[in-house]
């Protein structure tokens, strides 16, 4: 198992320039978590879809479906107090240290894209091209 923060779940859903490495990682490693979070990020991504008219309310609906039925714990819960601890301790925001929480918690790799993240916890987080590597 591992966990994926939004951006990995966006790039997988939704086709563009990291599509194939986000596939890849499923490839590698199907079994995809999330905490509870994931699922007001992703619709926010959708929105913007849907706000430039790029997606339908319909195709959104189906995004949020697949992502849910992909992901092996769509509710995960995180302890706050930690999600708090490793946002003071690494500057990075509550909702980024969330998905490392979730990571850490379950002793499993966060797989992600986001630079600030992968910085400052390198012994949690792992970019997409490394996980595949």
């Amino acid at each position: 198992m591992i966990v994926v923060d939004t951006n990995v779940l966006a790039y997988f859903f939704i086709d563009g320039a990291q599509t194939p490495l986000a596939r890849s990682v499923m490839m590698r490693d199907p079994d995809w978590a999330a905490p509870t979070l994931w699922r007001s990020e992703f619709c926010n991504v959708l929105m913007l879809y849907l706000r430039k008219g790029t997606f339908t309310y319909s195709h959104a609906a189906n995004l949020v479906v697949a992502a849910e039925a992909t992901l092996a714990a769509p509710d995960w819960k995180v302890d706050p107090a930690q999600i708090l601890s490793l946002a003071l301790a690494s500057g990075c925001t509550s909702y980024d240290c969330e998905f490392v929480a979730a990571a850490q918690s379950a002793s499993v790799p966060l797989v992600t894209a986001d630079r600030k993240v992968l910085n400052a916890f390198p012994t949690t987080a792992v970019s997409l091209q490394d996980f595949i590597a």
